[in-house]
């Protein structure tokens, strides 16, 4: 995996797992705790038995996915299957006919697997429960209940939360635990400086878009807490030519990959999203976080500026706050107000487009193969291909802008892998 030495709270765990207790590890997105968990799990398997022996609960299909990219990463030999909502019940039950050893679930698409008899759960004896605290706000507790009540011999539970907030509910099973904190104290990160930036008006949105172009072309995630603030902001962007993309619990699967596909690889510098995406998404380091709207407790705001300023790097939070509004109570950070100019640039155009390819993994697709034909049929030089993502039914491959067009053309009647499939512009 390229990884050197383990990681403090990574070695913890192990340290920790020797020991007949479960576990609760308290510890930040991108602290590496995925592997810290996925180590205790690869040691407690036993490859003599063919069923499912550790099972993983995480809040979100895309969690779900980077647990699974985590594992296969390992390059362990021992299958694995994720099952989410959003994609079809059957293809999945179908996945089951030989069984997984290890299952990475969200809790209602599990819970109704499980219900439905679709595999064993006698051989489980590993149960982790991933962002535990974030499955609870999002509801999740009547279904989690429910698959713990159904599976017989777990002797091992590894709770992971970004908080110690949460009080544990008895039907997890814990009751004498370690617990490894290796939470964030501080409510700011040291690399962190907050802003407040004040409208003369109670609409948020031409002073969101001057802070933007204020901001010039680093890459901003911009948080408002509905789904449907989240859209109103999306189509004001793109209005004012802005290029942005958009997320929220309700977009289809297809859309939520494509989403943040485009903003992994730089096909946009503004993401805008609920509180989904303060945690256990998989994107990049991002420069600036915006809150369009203020958070409505103080760990939102904790995890949310959390997706910036990482490992000794440093990162800008800026609280939009209308006429009317003033800060939250529990905000007591010292923060400094800045004044925008009226008249700004707006942000230069994106620097790469994406590509949708019609096939992906089920089609035996590999990230070589993608790469193979955009440099031999699209004619791209090295430094005009940017990342590849093949999915399970589709990949997006980034393209320099300037070159987009081009490509397109060139690959319009091409097969990939000796398959005719769709190839167009990600929009």
């Amino acid at each position: 995996m390229g990884i050197e030495s383990l990681n403090a709270m990574q070695l913890a765990t192990l340290e920790a797992n020797k020991k007949e207790q479960d576990i609760i590890l308290l510890s930040p997105t991108g602290s590496g705790k995925t592997l810290a968990y996925l180590l205790p799990v690869l040691m407690s398997l036993n490859p003599d038995i063919q069923k499912v022996q550790a099972v993983i609960l995480a809040p979100s299909r895309e969690l779900v996915q980077q647990i699974e990219q985590v594992w296969r990463s390992m390059g362990t030999g021992y299958k694995v299957n994720t099952c989410f909502g959003g994609r079809p019940s059957n293809k999945e039950k179908r996945d089951f006919a030989i069984p997984p050893v290890l299952l990475i679930g969200t809790p209602g698409r599990l819970q109704d697997h499980i219900e439905r008899e679709n595999f064993e759960v006698d051989a489980i004896n590993v149960l982790i429960l991933d962002e535990f605290d974030k499955s609870l706000e999002m509801g999740f507790t009547v279904q989690m209940e429910a698959i713990i009540s159904r599976i017989p011999f777990i002797r091992k539970r590894i709770l992971t939360s970004a908080t110690d907030a949460v009080e544990i509910p008895a039907f997890t099973g814990i009751r004498e635990s370690i617990k490894l904190d290796f939470s964030e104290k501080d409510s700011v990160l040291k690399g962190l400086s907050i802003f407040t930036v004040k409208g003369e008006s109670n609409d948020k949105m031409d002073l969101l878009y001057r802070l933007l172009c204020y901001l010039g072309n680093d890459t901003s995630l911009i948080f408002c807490n509905q789904r449907e603030t989240v859209e109103k902001v999306s189509a004001y962007l793109t209005e004012r030519r802005l290029t942005n993309e958009f997320f929220h619990g309700k977009l289809e699967q297809p859309e939520r990959e494509r989403a943040l596909s485009k903003f992994r690889n730089g096909s946009c510098i503004a993401f805008i999203s609920t509180d989904l995406a303060s945690r256990g998404l998989d994107i990049p380091e991002i420069r600036n976080i915006i809150h369009f709207d203020a958070p409505v407790r103080n760990d939102e705001f904790i995890h949310r500026n959390g997706r910036t300023a990482r490992m000794k790097a440093e990162g800008s939070a800026f609280l939009l706050l209308a006429a009317n509004e003033t800060l939250p109570d529990f905000i007591t950070s010292e923060t400094e107000q800045l004044f925008l100019p009226i008249l700004t640039s707006a942000p230069l155009k994106p620097e790469w487009s994406t590509i949708y390819i019609g096939k992906g993994k089920k089609d035996k697709l590999s990230k070589m193969d993608v790469v193979g034909f955009m440099f031999k049929k699209g004619q791209l030089a090295k430094e005009e291909l940017g990342m590849v993502e093949v999915k399970e039914y589709y990949s997006f491959v980034a393209v320099k802008a300037n070159k987009v067009k081009d490509v397109l053309r060139l690959v319009q009647n091409e097969k990939i892998k000796n398959m005719k499939t769709k190839i167009e512009l990600a929009e």
